[in-house]
């Protein structure tokens, strides 16, 4: 009977030792393969104008128009959507987004109150969120050819765009602007919540960008009888267009996830950048709450999947593993006492 519980006492504490090595090892190595941007995101976001708050948008047909000075609409509702997807190529460190975005005046029907698209693509670390050191490492497309198919120019970037580290740190970093294809630091202002998470908040701010400088369009650039800009003389003036913004994102900082954000984008048409002549656009745009909702249900579930493998499975295996490794070493002394007390005699 004593060989059996020797044998079980054994057993046990093997048992102990393994399932407290497993304690060690799951948050260890399991969790490093858990934090990364999840390869399956098929995102919407929506952002609107803030009610309330000045919203402006010129009127292109007014620019073009044989009568008249150009019209600058008022309290025009913008809405900005973004459908975001994980395409090829793919893997185990890195992932490719593509977000399709549209900026239009919900006041109008159709295409009729498109007022910008864009498709832009990039290839991250998913654990970084930086883009990866390869050249090109991005495209952006903003026209379309013959067929109707988007145009896309390479882009090489550095900078966060659509997703922080996981493990965001209180500190600024750099972040790449779209519109103006260049990165700037967004800076880390404060840490509060978003719907009871905890969050980080960060800010950055555009400085006033030549947008012909950036992509020589012709709306970038317009030439134009100056009545037609609303100044005095018969003659042609130029106006360039320019472009500023200030960014607000907040973010989950385990999952590096944006779970909301804003944009005060300011873009004007003016004979240099710091004379606002005629504005093309003015708006406050603000995640939704179906939006905000959204990005925290995913969050939920990366985060639900750190817990697991961080903290709860490992306590679990540890508790077991004791709980084995105790009940083995108390076996195994008692099924020695007998043949102790024995040879006393």
């Amino acid at each position: 009977m004593s060989n059996v519980r020797r044998t079980i006492a054994c057993l046990l504490i093997g048992l102990g030792a393994l399932l407290l090595a497993a304690a060690v090892m799951v948050p260890t190595y399991t969790v490093g393969k858990v934090a990364k941007t999840p390869l399956d995101l098929r995102v919407t976001t929506i952002a609107k104008s803030v009610p309330g708050e000045e919203s402006l948008v010129l009127d292109a047909k007014s620019l073009t128009s044989p009568d008249g000075s150009a019209r600058i609409d008022t309290g025009v509702p913008i809405v900005s959507q973004r459908f975001l997807t994980v395409e090829e190529p793919s893997g185990a460190d890195q992932m490719t987004m593509q977000a399709g975005q549209t900026l239009r005046r919900d006041d109008r029907e159709g295409d009729t109150g498109l007022l910008t698209a864009s498709v832009d693509r990039v290839t991250i670390d998913r654990k970084t969120g930086e883009p990866i050191p390869m050249s090109p490492n991005g495209s952006i497309a903003l026209t379309v050819d013959k067929s109707g198919d988007s145009v896309a120019d390479p882009s090489q970037r550095v900078g966060l765009q659509y997703r922080f580290p996981i493990g965001t740190e209180k500190k600024s970093y750099p972040y790449f602007d779209l519109n103006a294809r260049a990165t700037y630091d967004i800076e880390y202002i404060d840490e509060s919540e978003v719907n009871g998470v905890p969050v980080y908040h960060f800010r950055q701010s555009i400085p006033v960008t030549n947008m012909w400088d950036v992509f020589p369009a012709a709306t970038n650039k317009l030439t134009l009888p100056a009545a037609k800009w609303g100044l005095e003389g018969d003659g042609q003036v130029t106006m360039t267009r320019f472009y500023t913004n200030t960014r607000d994102v907040w973010v989950e900082p385990k999952t590096g996830a944006i779970l909301k954000g804003g944009e005060q984008l300011h873009l004007y048409y003016g004979r240099s950048a710091e004379q606002v002549d005629v504005t093309a656009l003015k708006s406050h745009l603000v995640f939704d709450e179906d939006t905000i909702d959204a990005q925290m249900a995913v969050t939920q579930d990366s985060l639900d999947r750190l817990t697991l493998f961080g903290r709860t499975l490992p306590i679990g295996l540890a508790v077991l593993g004791g709980t084995a490794l105790l009940a083995g070493i108390i076996l195994g002394v008692r099924s020695g006492s007998p043949r102790r007390r024995r040879a006393v005699r």
